[in-house]
């Protein structure tokens, strides 16, 4: 099955893709491990979206949908992939189309406010990278290796805010052209982690 994920940033994309693609058995792709391993194998599509970054400029569609169609065409796509992070926008959305179109677009509904709460309140773990929150955590080391917890400098409230408005305004279009398709699939994202996965699953069979 090919599935894309879209959801607000702190939804909870990340969790469900790795519950989805264990499940599916299908790769779970998402755009930022794919950039920064082009980026540090210096493979061609790689180099070209390091110039772009290297001058503080954003990766330009074609490049994005030229590494996205790369990682596609790997061997362990063949029974279905699980992308996440991609398609940002329209453009990229219509050269998914053509590239390798999805069965189905699972959409995370969330709260944005709650959202925001949520994500002013993440601390994650400066050695290991697991994530907590502070309505849960009281304390500030690491159950799982004992390391510092600390506020991401993008879990800010200015800096939430910022990345909830460009959402809005780049990615929710999407859900308008999905839904337009018949293959948006709406999820309640507010739920516990197994009951969005239940909902999940229940959509998918």
């Amino acid at each position: 099955m090919k599935l894309v994920l879209l959801g607000a940033p702190g939804a909870g994309k990340g969790t469900q893709a790795t519950k989805i693609a264990e499940t599916l058995n299908i790769p779970h792709i998402s755009t930022g491990d794919i950039f920064r391993k082009n980026l540090k194998e210096g493979t061609p599509v790689g180099l070209k979206a390091k110039a772009y970054i290297d001058k503080g400029q954003l990766v330009p569609d074609e490049v994005t949908n030229e590494i996205v169609e790369l990682r596609l065409k790997e061997d362990d796509c063949k029974n279905g992939y699980l992308l996440d992070g991609f398609p940002r926008n329209i453009g990229q959305a219509e050269a998914l189309e053509k590239m390798d179109a999805p069965d189905k677009v699972i959409n995370l509904d969330v709260d944005l406010k709650a959202l925001a709460d949520r994500l002013t309140g993440r601390r994650v773990c400066a050695k290991c990278g697991e994530s907590y929150h502070i309505s849960t955590k009281k304390d500030n080391v690491c159950t799982r290796c004992g390391g510092e917890l600390i506020q991401r400098a993008d879990d800010t409230l200015e800096t939430v805010n910022k990345r909830l408005t460009v959402y809005e305004q780049s990615t929710a279009p999407l859900i308008e052209y999905y839904e337009k398709k018949g293959k948006l699939v709406h999820i309640d994202g507010m739920k516990s982690i197994d009951g969005v996965f239940a909902e999940i699953e229940k959509a998918l069979r």
